[in-house]
């Protein structure tokens, strides 16, 4: 093969490769897909736990989900005020204040408090226990305690302490994993301001109520009585208080005569 051959040959691949390489410059810029900066600016902000609390699969689609408009920039509930305005500030959004939340269990039904009905052999779950003859307890609305709440919180928050769950407030983000975890519905995520709590769902009777946990709510309306701010009412056999009238005072907690209502320190 000739010079004047070889020339030919490696100019015609030369020209070739600009070609394609036009050809895939084009298509580069005529397929792609703008990547709006907010959204690396988002994923930065959040919680970064990947614990799916706002609803999405992990934090990098609800960073992109936040950009389009399709979710709420309150929805990190781990990453709190701190996130809700640092979204708001990237969006360019008003972050109303958020009343910082916490889980608690409405139940002291621990070991010697309440009544056991058998003991549960089977899967360690609270679900399963349940479901063999309404539960081993002899209340049907308290803890079971076999922690199925403990596995679906992703901060070390809660802990099986004396036959009930135990929540680390100071650990708890107020994510909600554990709220759905809960087969009777006992975990509420409440203002952290909401100190009095009633700790009872017990919607039974007085008598069969007493008969199944010491510290059962027996219906018997004091708190309504000793209460000058209408924020407690008996309601289904079980008092209950709605956390924006209540102002603390603590006169419901010292007329319970089970002590189910309590005031956290």
């Amino acid at each position: 093969m000739n010079t004047t051959a070889i020339l030919s040959a490696v100019a015609v691949l030369g020209g070739l490769g600009v070609l394609f390489g036009l050809v895939l410059t084009f298509a580069d810029k005529a397929f792609s897909v703008p990547v709006d900066e907010r959204v690396a600016r988002v994923r930065e902000a959040v919680a970064g736990a990947n614990c799916g609390a706002c609803g999405y699969a992990g934090c990098d689609p609800y960073a992109a989900a936040v950009v389009s408009g399709e979710a709420s920039i309150t929805a990190c509930t781990p990453g709190g005020q701190k996130t809700f305005n640092a979204l708001a500030e990237i969006m360019g959004k008003n972050a109303c204040d958020v009343a910082p939340g916490v889980a608690r269990l409405l139940c002291q039904g621990e070991n010697g408090v309440a009544k056991p009905r058998y003991d549960y052999i089977g899967p360690p779950s609270c679900h399963a226990a349940t479901q063999m003859a309404g539960g081993p307890t002899a209340c049907a609305w308290g803890c079971v305690g076999l922690g199925d709440c403990v596995k679906a919180c992703q901060f070390d928050a809660m802990k099986i302490v004396n036959g009930i769950v135990s929540i680390d407030e100071n650990k708890c983000t107020s994510c909600g994993l554990c709220v759905p975890a809960c087969p009777r519905s006992l975990i509420k995520l409440l203002p952290r301001a909401a100190k009095v709590t009633v700790r009872c769902l017990n919607a039974a009777n007085a008598k069969d109520a007493m008969a199944a946990c010491s510290k059962a709510c027996i219906a018997c309306k004091r708190c309504e009585k000793a209460c000058e701010f209408d924020a407690i009412h008996v309601i289904g056999n079980c008092a209950v208080i709605d956390p924006e009238k209540c102002t603390l005072c603590g006169e419901c907690v010292k007329v319970c005569p089970t002590k189910c209502i309590t005031h956290q320190a």
